[in-house]
Order: structure tokens, then C-alpha cells, then sequence
């Protein structure tokens, strides 16, 4: 009988790149043909591409990070709801050194603020679709990435003092 080998759910995924940023990491999950997620982690080592997929996405993100006028050109797999996906196409369409109120997208949707929150935070593509120009009203931060607090305010605090926004 072959053993189990159990893993804990806050390893999270076998990452096929991982992108050092200042104060945080981007681990990529790709497939050969499409990338299926970008996760943020905290501060660690880089992890080299296993796939060209992989290698294409690590050097688009670096390269993001170091010019947020840098356009992403991915293929990205469909995923989310048609309510999320309307909201990423919103947030997609966001300018580098703008941003928008959930209740400006919302307003636009012809839904409510909460729920454009919540497909921010369900968004599987952070940085390629900048999740983070979404700002609660009277230009608070508001959550991000379904945290109200620790790193990753940090983070969305550093991507738009990077956009210059």
C-alpha cells in the first residue's frame, strides 16, 4: 500500500515561478498553454521557471516591477463568475496612475460596492489586473486581496506609490 503523504493547506500550490518584489513575492501557477493563478507571498526566495509559460510570466512581472508603464500581454485561463469577470474587466481598463472607487465600478455594473469588493478579492490575476487601483470611497484603501490588514495592505500601498497614484 503506497503512503499518504498529507500536505498543509498553507503550502498552497507548487509554484512554477516565483518574482521577489520589495517586501513580497509573486508566485505564478501556469500550465504550458495559459496561467491559472498569481498569487501574492511574503518576502522569499525567487523559484526559476519550470515551463516557458512560466519564464514569460516571471520576466512580464519583473518587468512591471521595475516600469509600471509596462504592458502585460498574458493568456490568461478563464475563470470566476460572469459578475467577477465583468468586475476584472473593469478593473483591467483602469489606467497606470488612476484609480477607481468599488462604487464607481459598481455604479457602472449596476450593483453594489460590497459585491464589486468581493470580486477584487476573488481576482486570480493581481498585478495583470490591477485590483489594487480599486480604492474604497474617499480614496481609502479599503481591503485587498480579502485582507483588511497586514502584508498585503503593504502591498497594494507599494504597487500604487509605484504606479505614482
Amino acid at each position: 500500500m503506497a503512503a499518504i503523504v498529507l500536505r498543509s493547506p498553507a503550502a498552497g500550490p507548487d509554484y512554477q515561478a516565483v518574482v521577489a518584489a520589495p517586501g513580497f513575492c509573486l508566485g505564478v501557477d501556469c500550465d504550458d498553454d495559459e496561467v491559472r493563478r498569481i498569487r501574492f507571498l511574503p518576502p522569499g526566495p525567487e523559484v526559476l521557471a519550470k515551463n516557458a509559460l512560466a519564464a514569460e510570466t516571471a520576466r512580464q512581472l519583473a518587468a512591471y516591477l521595475a516600469d509600471a508603464e509596462f504592458v502585460f500581454g498574458l493568456p490568461l485561463r478563464p475563470s470566476g463568475t460572469l459578475f467577477q469577470r465583468r468586475v476584472w474587466e473593469q478593473i483591467a481598463a483602469i489606467p497606470t496612475h488612476q484609480t477607481r472607487a468599488y462604487g464607481e465600478i459598481a455604479k457602472a455594473l449596476h450593483n453594489a460596492p460590497r459585491a464589486v469588493g468581493q470580486a477584487c478579492g476573488a481576482n486570480p490575476f493581481p498585478v495583470v489586473v490591477p485590483c489594487h487601483r480599486v480604492l474604497a470611497a474617499g480614496g481609502g484603501l479599503g481591503g485587498f486581496a480579502r485582507q483588511n490588514g497586514g502584508f498585503l495592505l503593504d502591498v497594494k500601498r507599494w504597487l500604487l506609490a509605484h504606479e505614482g497614484c
